[in-house]
């Protein structure tokens, strides 16, 4: 079996590399070409996978990128993934996360309908939720201009699906983290800032809103149901998530505890880190992946916090000497 990653050198690419290399896939991993190159997350494997160039800007590259690895699988993970950016460049994250998406399918449209097809939709396409919790029937109410352009990626991955007959996957997916978590996410943040605290590296760690609560779960198990999506006879939707409710400040209290702290003393709200427009809760119901594809989360939020912050003591102490 032969796969094609947009996105390999993120999170969950690098996880999902890992994945179909033990599942004895051949792995072509899609990069940008960039002045600086970043595979930090996948040196540990980049001998076992191929890297082709392509860019979700440049359909012609997409096409190139298919016509030369002859997938059977595509997984589109690559997108402006980082929300707060999506304010400050939402034509851009549009491009991305939106137009993006409509040219890799245009792609495979164009060269082999039977590729199967897997879309990274979000549970920030739910935003100002319309019912608690949310599943695959729940209306959008998108509160950022990333959530709006993950809207229209997850519709037309669906409108593909109906119109081509392609086998289109969305992966409504909640929150996931992991020690590969880039530093800019509220989970990394805290972790990172609780080991720097711990390490004397720092003083204080800012933050914005605690009171958000969010559905958190282990990166390294919400890849396992993209790929099972692609494995069943027919393509669907699916809500991944934990089912459980954390606030900000309970994975704050979680963190510096784990480190001997009390986070009172060195948390302090910024409220330049709060969003225009905040989203409160999001719990996703998994119900439907649970019984139909047969997945359920295996880390919990208390070891995917330890593990986090294990990872990021570990690291800092590496660079300390």
């Amino acid at each position: 079996m032969r796969a094609l990653v947009t996105g390999v050198t993120g999170q969950d690419g690098s996880y999902l590399a890992e994945l179909l290399l033990e599942k004895g896939y051949e792995v072509f991993g899609m990069v940008r070409r960039n002045s600086t190159e970043n595979f930090e997350r996948i040196n540990h494997i980049k001998d076992k996978i191929n890297l082709v160039q392509g860019d979700l800007f440049d359909q012609l590259s997409l096409i190139s990128a298919i016509e030369e690895v002859k997938p059977q699988e595509v997984y589109n993970l690559a997108a402006q993934s980082f929300v707060p950016t999506s304010w400050s460049q939402p034509v851009l994250t549009g491009e991305f996360d939106a137009i993006g998406v409509t040219k890799l399918l245009e792609a495979i449209r164009l060269l082999n309908k039977k590729i199967k097809f897997y879309q990274a939709s979000s549970s920030e396409m739910f935003g100002k939720v319309q019912q608690v919790p949310q599943t695959e029937k729940t209306p959008f109410y998108p509160r950022s201009p990333y959530g709006v352009a993950k809207v229209y990626g997850h519709f037309i991955t669906v409108n593909y699906r109906e119109s081509y007959g392609i086998h289109a996957s969305s992966g409504i997916l909640f929150n996931h983290e992991s020690p590969r978590r880039g530093l800019e996410f509220v989970t990394r943040k805290i972790t990172d800032g609780a080991a720097r605290i711990k390490l004397g590296l720092a003083d204080v760690l800012y933050l914005g809103n605690l009171d958000a609560k969010r559905d958190w779960g282990y990166a390294g198990d919400y890849v396992y149901a993209m790929w099972l999506m692609t494995q069943q006879p027919e393509p669907d939707n699916y809500v991944i998530s934990s089912g459980e409710n954390h606030s900000v400040r309970e994975l704050v209290e979680l963190a510096f505890t784990h480190c001997d702290l009390d986070y009172k003393k060195y948390v302090k709200t910024d409220p330049r880190l709060v969003r225009p427009a905040e989203v409160d809760v999001l719990l996703g119901d998994s119900s439907h992946a649970r019984k139909k594809l047969g997945w359920e989360p295996k880390v919990t939020f208390r070891e995917l916090i330890k593990m986090m912050v294990e990872s990021d003591l570990a690291q800092l102490r590496r660079k300390q000497g």
